[in-house]
C-alpha cells in the first residue's frame, strides 16, 4: 500500500492525479468533516449531512450553507 500521510484521506487516489489536486482535496474534505460554527447558536456543533446541508445537534436546526462548509458573512 502507498504512504499516505501527507495527503491524508486524498491517498485514494494514488499518484495519477498529482500531488497539487490531492493536497487541495485533501485540505477541503479536512475543513468539511470538522465541526463549525452554528450560525444561530454560535457553538460548534454542526455536522455537514449531505452537499449543503448542515444540521446543529446543539440547537436542533437544519439548515443550509455552502457545498462543502458553512458560508461566513
Amino acid at each position: 500500500m502507498a504512504r499516505t500521510k501527507k495527503v491524508a484521506s486524498a491517498g485514494r487516489f494514488r499518484a495519477n492525479y498529482g500531488a497539487r489536486i490531492r493536497h487541495k482535496v485533501a485540505a477541503i474534505e479536512r475543513k468539511q468533516r470538522a465541526k463549525q460554527q452554528c450560525p444561530y447558536c454560535k457553538k460548534f456543533s454542526v455536522k455537514r449531512l449531505a452537499s449543503g446541508i448542515f444540521y446543529c445537534k446543539s440547537c436542533d436546526k437544519k439548515f443550509t450553507g455552502g457545498a462543502y462548509f458553512v458560508k461566513r458573512d
